[in-house]
């Protein structure tokens, strides 16, 4: 078993599972524990367990939802499950890289089920968000997400290959999460990853596919002093090994995980 979708143990899984079937919200309180369950209740949850187990299928995919910033996001095999360290950082509204108060317009690269985008708006009450993604079964996955948050005066979902469909707008911040895995690291993922959409995770022999488009035009999308943010994963080695002469910085995060980057447009010009 392999736990990187959003838990990283075998008791939260079991946890999610459990209080899906038993149809409890996920907060529930030591009063709830002491009900008693049915036995159809009972069979749901043994079934989705054995699933997990049998078919190494992620516990979100199994539910249908989890968790990114504090909001519920729908997912399904259409799309990436949202885990993401990004996360942390739109819930401090990008401090202290930028004042929140000056963003206007924020572009997500690859928004899957659009929790980003999603997030973003959230964090920023004043941003409208134009969310992209090559895929359109994938937008089909964040329109629901992003009607359900009633926020479609706000995010603009739109089908594009990276910056293809954009003309010349400009954005203050481009958030993406693009593919950024490699052919070897791909080869050796656990099972659970191959119930993911490919087109998500695969990016060339190196992983730097998307990452290299990316890096060669954000900076005709972003206003002065804007900010370009990217998660890279696994692939942080090699994007620094390739662009030497970028003045990467690298992100650190209280809740765990790495790999993400931020440029400004100056230093991209540059």
């Amino acid at each position: 078993m392999f736990f990187g979708h959003g838990t990283d143990n075998a008791y939260d899984e079991a946890a999610a599972l459990v209080l899906h079937a038993l149809r409890l919200p996920a907060a529930a309180n030591r009063a709830r524990y002491g009900r008693r369950v049915s036995r159809a209740a009972a069979q749901r949850a043994q079934q989705l367990l054995t699933r997990r187990i049998r078919e190494r299928i992620p516990a979100a995919y199994l539910t249908g939802a989890t968790w990114f910033a504090g909001v519920r996001i729908a997912v399904d095999p259409r799309v990436l499950i949202p885990r993401s360290p990004i996360a942390e950082l739109i819930e401090r509204r990008f401090a202290p890289w930028i004042d929140a108060a000056r963003v206007r317009r924020v572009l997500d690269v690859g928004t899957g089920s659009g929790c980003i985008a999603i997030a973003c708006a959230r964090a920023l009450p004043r941003a409208h968000i134009d969310a992209l993604d090559i895929s359109s079964q994938a937008l089909e996955v964040a329109r629901g997400n992003v009607r359900r948050q009633r926020l479609a005066r706000r995010v603009r979902l739109i089908e594009s290959d990276h910056f293809g469909a954009l003309g010349a707008a400009t954005y203050d911040i481009i958030v993406a999460n693009p593919p950024y895995v490699g052919v070897r690291e791909l080869a050796g993922l656990p099972p659970e990853y191959r119930h993911e959409p490919r087109l998500a995770l695969a990016a060339g022999r190196s992983g730097l596919d998307s990452v290299r488009i990316i890096l060669t035009h954000a900076a005709q999308h972003l206003e002065p002093r804007g900010l370009l943010i990217v998660e890279v994963g696994n692939t942080e080695r090699a994007v620094r090994r390739a662009w030497p002469q970028l003045p990467f910085v690298w992100l650190e995060f209280e809740r765990g995980g790495g790999g993400v980057f931020l440029l400004t447009r100056e230093q991209l010009q540059e």
